[in-house]
Formats: structure tokens, sequence, C-alpha cells
């Protein structure tokens, strides 16, 4: 069975030094003679009809909005849930439709390591767009091409991506004052926590802070959330696990019983909470991985995490 291309553009997030703030981006991409050949019909959300002359041969990767979006565009290390078809842009033939109908749209992520046409054509879009992007062989598979899905080293891509859904990139709440005794969080411009757990015995019991207040839709019992996070063990303040030096926002279900995909603590955390904020949660053992170890977690560790609540699915 064919791999939906969308999975293709999911890699390692690029770090991002600690510099101050900058305004957004301008697009990686922008209209031209081939992305405007590219007849698309249809409502958003359905599956279009796409019609293009053979071969199509841009020099670089082109994006034409055709039905506008809201809000801001998309970014590199941004996740979105998109309807995508993919086109060899050379034969004319289909590689993936996905996402279209009652289809669930595919989650995809805006990466550096990713497909370059991708993360570059997707930055003219936003939450609402149908976008075309076409992108040369350099922006696509390059000098390997890909057998699997019939692609030649010089063959271009013809994409169309319906944009149903934009996630946060960092939370983005109201910074609020942490308790005495909590680990201390400051964060980065691009978002990235840095933590300092405090030289003392930890907290008997799983305790939670609200960092940052955010003013989005409440995380519910059994809902799957995107987020960013960062864990580290209380006694020595060693990371062992982030999504921010890995691949990006990832998303879980978070329940209180059967179903949950994370550890009692970690749903604790975010059930109850709204979109935008960021929570910082100290884990008692009893509510994360208990007398076993994980993973290169020690047995009977107390934990904690900074999550930044980025959206639910």
């Amino acid at each position: 069975m064919r791999l939906p291309l969308a999975l293709l553009a999911t890699a390692t997030a690029v770090a991002v030094t600690l510099t101050g703030c900058t305004a957004a981006p301008d697009p990686e991409a922008t209209a031209g003679a081939s992305s405007d050949l590219i007849e698309v019909e249809g409502d958003f959300g359905q599956e279009p009809r796409v019609d293009f002359p053979t071969p199509v041969s841009p020099a670089e990767t082109q994006c034409t909005e055709i039905i506008e979006g809201e809000g801001d565009r998309l970014v590199a290390g941004q996740q979105a849930l998109v309807g995508l078809a993919v086109y060899n842009g050379t034969t004319g033939e289909e590689i993936d439709v996905n996402g279209f109908g009652d289809q669930e749209p595919v989650p995809i992520l805006l990466s550096e390591g990713g497909l370059p046409g991708i993360r570059k054509g997707l930055s003219c879009a936003s939450e609402g767009s149908r976008v075309v992007i076409v992108a040369p062989p350099a922006d696509a598979f390059g000098e390997e091409g890909n057998a699997q899905l019939g692609i030649e080293p010089d063959d271009s891509l013809v994409m169309v991506f319906d944009v149903h859904r934009a996630f946060l990139l960092k939370a983005n709440g109201a910074p609020q004052i942490a308790r005495d005794g909590f680990p201390a969080v400051v964060t980065a411009p691009d978002g990235r926590p840095g933590i300092t757990v405090p030289d003392t015995e930890p907290f008997e019991s799983t305790e939670v802070e609200v960092l940052k207040a955010g003013s989005g839709a409440v995380v519910e019992d059994g809902d799957q959330v995107v987020v960013h996070y960062t864990g580290v063990l209380w006694d020595d303040n060693s990371v062992f696990d982030s999504t921010w030096e890995r691949n990006g926002p990832t998303a879980f279900v978070v329940a209180e019983g059967e179903g949950s995909q994370v550890v009692p603590g970690f749903a604790e955390a975010l059930i109850g909470q709204k979109v935008g904020s960021q929570v910082g949660v100290v884990i008692a053992p009893e509510d994360g991985y208990g007398d076993a170890e994980q993973a290169g977690i020690p047995a009977g560790s107390t934990l904690f995490f900074v999550i930044d609540i980025l959206g639910v699915v």
C-alpha cells in the first residue's frame, strides 16, 4: 500500500537560537506562471478536480492561493490538518489524494527536514486556504526520486492543499506567577522552555501550575491534544524528552482512565486547561512510571514537564 505523501513531510524540527522577537516572515513561495496554469474546481473541503498541461517545469516552488484563508500564514515548525491532492507534474499521474469529504484531515508538519516544496508552498497559506503548489525536482524528491511513488529524479510535483486547521506554534496565554518552591521556567521567544528544578525534596503528590493562561477551547477527558513539551528529572534537572528537540509538536489522547496515551500525571495536567496555556506539572512516581525504569528514566523518579497546549484535534 502506498504511503501518504504527508507522512514524508514530518521530520526533525530546526533548532532556533534564543533571539529577540521578529516580525512574521514573508512567504517562501509566491504565485508564478506554473502555479497559475493549474486549474482547480470544487468546494473547499471536497476532493478537487485538478487539470494541468504536462510537463509542469517550475524553476522554483510557486504557490497560488485559490480560496483565501484567514489569520496568519503558516510558518516552519507549525502543525496543520489538511486535505491534500498530489500529482506527478511531469506525467500528470495522481500520487495521493487524502483528507477530503468524509475522510479525516491529514496531520502535516511544516518542517525543514521534510519536502522543501511543501514547507515553502504552505507558507503562503493560512487556515481556510486552498492553495496550488508546484515544486521543482530539487524541492520535491531530488536526485533520488521516489520509486515507490513512481517519481523519477527529474519529476516535479503539483499539489493542492485545503488547510482545515492550523495549530499554535507555542503557548500564547498570559503569564502567571507560580507558587514558591515550584520549578522555575523561562521561555525563549520561539517558545522553547528553560527549566530549573529547585535543590529541594520534590512534592509528595502530583502538582499542576498554570504558567501561561490561554483562552481557547477547554481540554476534555478523552480529547486528542496537540502539544509541545519538555520533561526533566527532578533529581538532576536533566532533560529526558522534548518535542522541541525532535519531531516538532505531537498529539496524544488524554483521559482519566482507559484510552489515555500518556501517564496519569500528564493527563491530569491537561484535562480542564485551555488551548494556548502553558502548564507545569510535577509528577509523583505513582502518577508517572512508578517503580519501573522507562527509557532511561530511573525507577521511582519524580518528573517535571512544561507543556504548551497548541490545540484540540
